[in-house]
């Protein structure tokens, strides 16, 4: 079976989006897909991409072919350095900012999340101190009262 990377279209009629896939290469350009793995919109300025790096990479691994297009949008988000075996290839797609926002956004959303799971980590660590204080003393008082008797 001749696996490819290629682009499956999407959206209305003038306005196409398109889902880069993993399909084999006798199916239809739109037809079933063995696994979705990015979006490419052209339409807004700069375009959308987003594509799964890691499902990338395990595609090319196992011997999937990108078509010319999506060769071209590998390149860009630095996929296809990566398979070649550059350690320090970065992504060149131009990112807009309302997306910049939406990431920042999403980065304190993160940051508050992992503070709070720290917190409760602390608040466990403790409330685990106490409960052994706690133990400690009792054993000391029953010592205590073991030995007064």
């Amino acid at each position: 079976m001749a696996v490819r990377i290629r682009l499956k279209r999407v959206g209305k009629i003038h306005a196409a989006a398109y889902r880069v896939v993993v399909v084999d290469s006798r199916k239809k350009r739109d037809g079933r897909v063995i696994e979705e793995i990015g979006i490419y919109d052209p339409q807004p300025n700069p375009s959308k991409i987003r594509i799964d790096s890691d499902r990338a990479q395990y595609w090319l691994g196992v011997g999937a072919q990108p078509s010319d297009q999506v060769r071209n949008l590998l390149v860009l988000t630095g996929d296809i350095a990566k398979f070649n075996g550059k350690k320090d290839a970065v992504s060149r797609v131009l990112v807009s900012e309302a997306d910049k926002a939406a990431q920042a956004l999403e980065a304190v959303k993160a940051a508050e999340a992992e503070a709070e799971k720290s917190k409760a980590a602390q608040a466990a660590a403790k409330a685990e101190e106490a409960k052994k204080a706690a133990e400690a003393a009792e054993e000391a008082t029953e010592t205590e009262s073991g030995e007064e008797a």
